[in-house]
């Protein structure tokens, strides 16, 4: 037996399998919960009611879904550009820093101005953090996997002594939290009595802007070539720095928005705990959607509803939420086969 290239394209194989790669995982974890003693059926009946079966239930898998938009997005532009942004956590934590010290210098600035000031500070800063992950590439072949990983520990122990120390909010007498964000930068509830805000929409927008950016710039068809082909693009006289650069910033200036958004919408504050895991889970959603920035949106809610719903069928049931992560993990290994799949075949002999 032996493995050889396909010649024949499976592009239609490949639309439906991030479809094929849930459902694959969903039978798998029937076995998990079997084992629970649980009924399969209801259980998942319970989950997709906990995700999606009233406006309560709608509007948290929406606000769940925000972080992971702009999460998604900021490991699909670098992994499109074969820089394999491992770092969206930390990321997501410098941006998030970043906006609360901007917010306390732009109180009594009108919000059409304060609000992009520190939406801007808080995407300069996560992508300034990935651009010292490249530039160690570029310049001493220091592989990013590595450099951004680590990154992560350090930039949420450095958040841990900020929210301790200089950040600290002296209100504040149980767990450590940074000082809140004035109210007249928190975004507006888009649903009443919920966290869902103005930051889904913006990153509806921030989705359809990636898109354009990649298919109809030059800066994107460059990023393109460079991850298709990087030889080539040397070849044709791309300034491979310089694009390296350009992706650096934008993917982590996405990642840092997912920070902003959770600073000045459910939270209004920094804890060490504010992200469940976004900047990891984004790596999820960019590989079941290919990459591509419209079906990050699709994806990003469906990763959210699998968390927002098991949830919920843990406090109906006692059935661990645990079993949201197992869900999601086994969906990208199936990803991944159904990948490899769609691109070598094994032929005996």
């Amino acid at each position: 037996m032996h493995i050889e290239p396909r010649r024949e394209s499976l592009g239609r194989a490949r639309l439906l399998a991030p479809v094929v790669a849930i459902a694959a995982s969903l039978a798998l974890c029937s076995v998990l919960l079997a084992f629970t003693k649980a009924s399969v059926g209801p259980a998942y009946w319970r989950m997709l009611v906990g995700a999606f079966g009233s406006p309560q239930a709608i509007a948290d898998t929406l606000t769940r879904t925000t972080p992971l938009i702009f999460t998604g997005l900021a490991v699909a532009v670098a992994f499109r550009a074969r820089l394999w942004n491992i770092g969206a956590e930390g990321q997501l934590y410098t941006g998030a820093v970043a906006a609360v010290v901007v917010s306390q210098s732009v109180v009594g600035w009108p919000s059409w101005i304060a609000l992009p000031v520190v939406f801007c500070a808080g995407a300069v800063a996560g992508g300034l953090m990935f651009l010292l992950a490249v530039q160690l590439k570029y310049r001493l072949n220091v592989d990013e996997v590595v450099t951004t990983l680590l990154l992560n520990f350090i930039i949420l122990l450095v958040v841990s002594f900020l929210i301790d120390g200089p950040l600290k909010d002296p209100l504040s007498m149980g767990w450590p939290k940074s000082v809140p964000v004035d109210d007249s930068l928190r975004l507006h509830p888009l649903v009443e009595n919920s966290q869902l805000t103005w930051a889904l929409p913006l990153g509806l927008l921030t989705a359809l802007a990636v898109w354009v950016f990649n298919a109809r710039t030059v800066w994107g068809f460059e990023g393109k070539v460079m991850g298709a082909n990087p030889a080539a693009a040397r070849f044709a006289g791309m300034p491979i720095g310089m694009v390296m650069a350009r992706v650096a910033l934008l993917s982590g200036g996405l990642a840092g928005l997912a920070g902003v958004s959770e600073v000045l919408g459910p939270r209004g504050f920094i804890v060490t705990d504010m992200s469940p895991g976004f900047g990891y889970t984004g790596i999820v959603v960019a590989t079941l959607a290919q990459l591509h920035p419209l079906a990050v949106v699709a994806l990003a809610a469906l990763v959210a509803a699998i968390y927002v719903g098991s949830d919920s069928m843990s406090h109906a049931m006692g059935i661990s939420n645990y079993i949201s992560e197992v869900i999601v993990s086994v969906s990208l290994l199936a990803m991944l086969v159904a990948f490899f799949f769609s691109q070598y075949r094994i032929r005996r002999g």
